[in-house]
């Protein structure tokens, strides 16, 4: 009796490894595939923050550009969660500072501007540390090359937009200097006859009529 208990426990505990094994082989393909989405997915967030990250970078000396604007914009979508709080805590601080431009105010302008500067390479430093990159701040500031041209270009449009929108708001003046007026044909034959007039008379070509009068 009790051989035969031995034999039946032993039959149930291949059983319930054979099921176990069958469950893992069949289970093993669905897991592989979760597997692979799970870091397909953290391979693409990684790449949307790069492209972001990259972005700010190649054109932090053209901080007018659509593509630096739209990269700054999208800081708030890629870079979320505590692990990415010095990022948003840093761009939170740029973005105030954006919104106080001295409008009217050189001097404080020159200031703002360098103010901007430095936030915006501490903004870039956190943004690299996060994703694994070392870039210190006088790096960022000062490892760029921008051409002058481009800056004495960005300079000039600005100017124009400015102008322009004066001009049409009524603020400004458009300065006008006339040479000549718009005349119809007969006035132009006219002219074209005094000229001609004048000339042979200066060669020679022609005589001034003269009316002699005497008075009684």
């Amino acid at each position: 009796m009790a051989a035969q208990e031995a034999v039946t426990t032993i039959d149930t505990a291949i059983t319930i490894s054979d099921w176990l094994m069958i469950l893992a082989v069949l289970a093993a393909p669905l897991i592989a595939v979760q597997v692979q989405k799970r870091l397909e997915h953290m391979r693409e967030v990684r790449e949307r923050k790069l492209r972001v990250f990259k972005t700010l970078m190649a054109t932090r000396a053209a901080t007018i550009s659509p593509d630096h604007v739209q990269a700054l914009n999208m800081i708030d979508l890629e870079f979320h969660g505590k692990k990415y709080k010095k990022v948003t805590d840093a761009w939170k601080t740029y973005l105030d500072h954006l919104g106080s431009y001295p409008k009217d105010d050189e001097r404080l302008q020159a200031v703002w501007a360098d103010k901007r500067v430095d936030l915006l390479a501490r903004l870039l430093s956190e943004m690299g540390a996060s994703l694994g990159y070392s870039f210190d701040d006088v790096h960022i500031k000062k490892g760029i090359y921008a051409p002058e041209a481009h800056a004495q270009t960005e300079d000039e449009l600005l100017l124009i937009r400015r102008g322009l929108i004066r001009l049409l708001y009524g603020d400004a003046e458009l300065k006008m200097d006339v040479t000549s007026l718009p005349i119809g044909e007969d006035e132009a034959n006219e002219q074209k006859e005094i000229r001609q007039g004048i000339k042979e008379l200066i060669e020679g070509k022609r005589e001034l009529p003269v009316k002699v009068t005497t008075q009684e």
